[in-house]
């Protein structure tokens, strides 16, 4: 198995520009041969919250045909982040796009003081998905300062963990903290993707990484380059490269 953490620079509302740096990162990916990637918050917009509604995309949204014809052609999962309007409700969401063609949504179940404004918090939109017998999960970034969130997943028998990400570099060393204790307390192996550069107006923490059912650090990337995070489990030993761009 080998996923791929993808850590980006977006560029604030500038959707064409986000796509077309997921479309490489997807692309760099297969060619590594990953069964997966995973983008961090909100990726393909950037993180906003005053001008989500403007930028916000539904669920068969035409902006995600070519996310959905490279998941056929690369055999790939696509995890990719944006702002998701459901009938009246907008949502800090993510779509899950699968090979066999299919979007599944999520969407983030504990907001971040302030998002509530913006967003709604929603547990309707909670897909799990299978690769090689190992149940994934999903988190978006405040979800994971909730302990109850993790212990939900441990519930459903969640094998790795993804979270995406949009922390400072403050935020940085308690996201490690945090995903390196659940990951050692609920044993499940976990994947964090996480912007570099600046979002919002602010600086993003970039060091994406991964921590095997341990607990232990297998590999991350630093605070300011673009590219993808690789890990490969071969007979329960996980391994990463990182492979910039």
């Amino acid at each position: 198995m080998i996923l791929a953490a993808a850590q980006t620079k977006p560029i604030r509302g500038d959707i064409d520009a986000n796509l077309l740096d997921h479309y490489r990162l997807i692309d760099l990916a297969a060619e590594n041969g990953a069964q997966l990637i995973a983008f961090p918050e909100l990726s393909i917009t950037g993180y906003e919250r005053e001008h989500a509604q403007k930028l916000a995309f539904k669920k068969d949204d035409s902006r995600l045909d070519h996310l959905k014809k490279q998941a056929v052609e690369n055999n790939i999962i696509i995890v990719a982040g944006a702002p998701i309007q459901v009938e009246s409700q907008l949502f800090i969401g993510e779509f899950v796009i699968s090979p066999d063609n299919s979007v599944a949504v999520y969407t983030k179940q504990f907001l971040h003081e302030g998002e509530e404004e913006f967003f709604s918090p929603s547990f309707g939109y909670n897909p799990m998905i299978t690769i090689e017998n190992q149940k994934i999960s999903f988190a978006i970034c405040a979800d994971i300062d909730n302990p109850l969130h993790p212990e939900n997943a441990c519930k459903r028998a969640t094998n790795i963990y993804i979270a995406s990400i949009f922390f400072t570099p403050n935020g940085i060393p308690n996201a490690y903290r945090d995903l390196q204790h659940y990951a050692q307390k609920h044993k499940m192996n976990i994947l964090m993707a996480n912007f570099s550069g600046e979002s919002w107006g602010y600086s993003s923490g970039g060091k994406s990484a991964f921590w095997n059912n341990k607990g232990e650090l297998i590999g991350q990337m630093n605070d300011s380059d673009s590219g993808l995070l690789l890990v490969e489990n071969q007979n329960d030993n996980w391994t990463s490269k990182v492979v910039k761009i």
